[in-house]
């Protein structure tokens, strides 16, 4: 007698592998789009289990009418299934000639959840009722009723796995309108990216000393207090643009920014001055560091393998030093 081999799959498993696989080939051939319009070649149509459970009532209802030569059984069997059939065109026609539109992605933290908004344009002029919006394959939904000539907004999140950019998952909308025994939805590839930043170390150590700028000799040296002092306290008649307004907000305590200090010093942020951490730590800290000289408004630069930043300071700086970090 033959005994079948060890790692031999059962049946169930081996059609569930095989229904995935085509599953994966399906969507590989959808198209990138942050714009889907919905047409008869991208809605897809199908009863639900309250659609089966109507048609075999309606079976049983029928074979009974025939049997007994029930008129009224007739009447009653015609008019449901004619209902459904109603409900049907509607259910279709609700999803189709809808227009589904990405917004651009707001770049986020590793750890945090991205949030995804779709809007949901209706050109025709009637409503359409209970549209929902998921990530393919979760159960989390989020549902809109669409104005005549008019559009709805509806979100949707998921956690990336690291950082780094990120394609967003693949998308289904879905209405079950007006009577839940079918099911219209479509299956959407957008061609967005997500942007996630290293999560900043929750407790970073003070910024690293300033470096002497090229031609200040070691006159304006490098302090080793392990801190770059790039702002002093507030001086009576210190010009308004420069003191840290973010820093008084947080502290209630005025501070001027060290204009002499900063001619002698440039604050460096080096990704190979960073020790005692793996890669992740590093960028970690790197980005808590770049956080906080944002927060004094001080100028920083920041150096990464193969990549080097120029000093500067504001929104634009710090953009795009997380940027770096991220896909470094």
């Amino acid at each position: 007698m033959t005994t079948a081999p060890a790692t031999a799959l059962p049946w169930w498993a081996l059609r569930a592998r095989a229904s995935a696989r085509v599953r994966r080939w399906w969507h590989d051939r959808l198209p990138l789009s942050d714009s889907l319009l919905l047409t008869q070649r991208n809605v897809y149509i199908l009863p639900t289990r309250a659609g089966w459970m109507l048609a075999s009532t309606l079976i049983v209802l029928l074979i009974g009418s025939i049997n007994y030569q029930l008129n009224l059984g007739y009447l009653l069997t015609f008019l449901l299934a004619g209902s459904a059939a109603a409900g049907m065109v509607v259910c279709h026609g609700t999803l189709r000639g809808l227009r589904l539109h990405l917004l651009p992605p707001q770049p986020l933290f590793a750890g945090g959840l991205a949030t995804l908004d779709v809007k949901l344009v209706n050109a025709r002029r009637t409503p359409r009722h209970a549209i929902g919006v998921a990530l393919l394959d979760t159960d989390h939904w989020s549902w809109a009723d669409v104005p005549a000539q008019g559009e709805a907004t509806v979100q949707v999140s998921f956690k990336p796995a690291r950082r780094g950019l990120h394609r967003v998952p693949t998308l289904t909308a879905e209405t079950r309108f007006p009577l839940g025994t079918f099911r219209v939805w479509t299956v959407w590839r957008p061609a967005a990216q997500v942007l996630v930043w290293p999560a900043p170390e929750p407790m970073p150590p003070a910024l690293p000393p300033g470096e002497p700028r090229s031609g200040a000799g070691l006159a304006g040296g490098a302090r080793a207090s392990g801190e770059f002092d790039g702002v002093r306290a507030y001086q009576r008649g210190d010009p308004m643009k420069l003191i840290v307004w973010k820093k008084f907000a947080k502290s209630d305590e005025l501070v001027s920014r060290d204009t002499l200090h900063m001619q002698r010093q440039e604050l460096w942020l080096d990704f190979a001055r960073v020790g005692g951490l793996d890669v992740e730590g590093r960028l970690s800290r790197l980005a808590a560091w770049v956080l906080l000289a944002d927060e004094q408004g001080l100028d920083y630069g920041l150096r990464l393998p193969g990549i080097e930043i120029k000093p500067a300071s504001g929104p634009a700086q710090r953009l795009r030093c997380l940027e770096a970090l991220a896909t470094c």
